[in-house]
């Protein structure tokens, strides 16, 4: 069974036990979180796609860590002009585990 959910405006495809990295969420560790915007879903071959969502499914899941992504360097020169700027940027993720769907 699987879902395509969308969580903070990205769409991601979840399963039952699914740790998955999403964008920030104003949530506590430990916090559970509900996802009622569900897209499409399997369940033992029969897929429900919804126009555009499907009607009462909803996936919960479990907040497990605020976390940071890798640091990305953005670096601009202007030749022969004495011109360098160097920036590094370290984007904010909120792993979750996904602890079921519901139909």
């Amino acid at each position: 069974m699987y879902a395509i959910v969308n969580i903070s405006g990205k769409q991601f495809k979840v399963t039952k036990d699914q740790q998955i990295y999403a964008p920030k969420m104003a949530a506590d560790v430990d916090a559970s979180v509900e996802f009622d915007e569900v897209l499409l879903a399997e369940d033992n071959g029969t897929v429900s796609v919804g126009a555009p969502l499907l009607a009462g499914a909803k996936v919960l899941a479990k907040v497990l860590a605020h976390v940071k992504g890798d640091k990305v360097i953005v670096f601009k020169k202007k030749r022969r002009k004495g011109y360098k700027k160097k920036n590094g940027h370290r984007q904010q993720y909120t792993k979750i585990q996904i602890e079921g769907i519901t139909l």
